[in-house]
């Protein structure tokens, strides 16, 4: 297992161009099919390529565990047909203006910590596809959980203000250690630069070795060259 460095389309904001479970993973299909293969290998998943809702923001849109994913209503006919196949968990398309689910929920195989502002109903949907307890919470006094923190079934890090609060509600949520962060030279938004699962993590290509360290130690992985 490893830390990878990479870039999506340019960018070093992996997390918000892609999305991983210990099963798939999801890239815009404007991606080099040279490096999303070679993703897909470190990760150890199956590789699909397609938009959300009919943009590159894959990772900000939609959020999934081994068990389900939960998309926007605004999701294309012709992007589930490249889902479907690949995915044999539950998708659940969410009936509400809210759209980016992928900022609005933090997840593993063992629970799901969301956005407060989420209502009872939202939350007994997400808790139902994804198969696990979705409990609301804040990371660093943030409601955009899943953008501040990445979650495996190996442990979490998180945004470096999280409170000892916050860090107790993750850990009985997620049922995984929790660590704090940074990627890309000091970015604190960790979900934004990195995405990571049972058997990999790969980073924003700005992200430092000490930074890489403990990315490392947070989710269980080891440094590895790209």
């Amino acid at each position: 297992m490893a830390v990878y460095l990479s870039s999506v389309i340019g960018a070093v904001s992996l997390g918000m161009y892609s999305l991983v479970t210990d099963k798939l993973l999801i890239l815009p299909k404007m991606f080099s099919v040279k490096k999303a293969q070679k993703m897909a290998e470190w990760l150890k998943v199956t590789l699909v390529p397609t938009s959300i809702s009919g943009s590159v923001l894959v990772g900000a849109l939609a959020c999934a565990n081994s068990n389900g994913m939960i998309l926007n209503n605004m999701i294309r006919e012709e992007e589930l047909a490249v889902i479907r196949p690949a995915f044999d968990g539950n998708i659940k398309m969410m009936d509400t203006k809210k759209n980016a689910y992928g900022n609005l929920v933090l997840a593993n195989d063992k629970g799901a910590v969301v956005a407060p502002h989420l209502n009872q109903l939202q939350i007994r949907q997400i808790t139902e596809t994804l198969g696990v307890e979705a409990v609301p919470g804040e990371i660093a006094g943030l409601p955009y959980v899943g953008s501040i923190a990445v979650a495996t079934n190996k442990g979490v890090l998180a945004h470096p203000l999280l409170s000892d609060s916050e860090r107790e509600l993750l850990e009985s949520t997620l049922k995984v250690p929790v660590d704090v962060g940074a990627v890309n030279c000091g970015i604190p938004y960790v979900g934004t630069g990195l995405i990571s699962n049972s058997y990999a993590a790969v980073a924003g290509s700005m992200t430092t070795g000490p930074e890489i360290f403990i990315i490392g130690n947070a989710l269980d992985v080891v440094a590895e060259d790209e």
